[in-house]
């Protein structure tokens, strides 16, 4: 555990959260994944081996695509201790999954259900609608998790980036 510790800069122990949860929502994704896959085998014994022999192979592979996200991230994004890069994916995997989710009933709410318009301008609205809701709830999930300030800038950045930064100016 001591390596461990060390190998993230883990100082105190309430910091342990983040590789643990980084662990559980990547072995929650496996299963999400491995039970889309699963569409040829009958309920049973070899079903149930194959889906957890699926999910063990696919958490693996999005806890080293994660690893090697770090290493690529790591002189990009500022950030003080390695721990901040698993809290910093976690926020945007909640922010972008909740985004995802209250899009469709903020649509039916502005009676812009897709049953009721085109798919042609049904899902260039939705992407607009979701840009702002995932740009407040990234702030509010980062604050949650103690990131407020480094997502504060991101956003500024990015916002920037693409001619938004008055947003930001006072």
């Amino acid at each position: 555990m001591k390596k461990f510790k060390e190998h993230w800069e883990i100082t105190q122990n309430w910091q342990l959260i983040y590789p643990i949860l980084g662990i559980i929502l990547s072995l929650a994704c496996g299963i999400l994944i491995a039970r889309r896959l699963d569409f040829f085998l009958e309920p049973g014994a070899l079903q149930t081996v194959y889906l957890v022999i699926l999910t063990l192979v696919l958490t693996y592979l999005i806890i080293k695509l994660s690893l090697y996200c770090f290493k690529k991230l790591k002189n990009r994004w500022i950030l003080q201790y390695r721990w901040q890069f698993i809290a910093a994916f976690i926020v945007f995997a909640i922010t972008g999954s909740t985004a995802g989710r209250i899009s469709s009933p903020v649509m039916q709410a502005l009676g812009l259900g897709s049953d009721s318009i085109s798919g042609w301008i049904y899902w260039p609205l939705r992407i607009i609608i979701i840009f702002p809701l995932y740009q407040v709830l990234l702030l509010i999930v980062a604050w949650i998790f103690g990131m407020y300030s480094f997502f504060y800038a991101f956003e500024k950045k990015m916002l920037s980036r693409m001619g938004l930064g008055f947003l930001f100016k006072n």
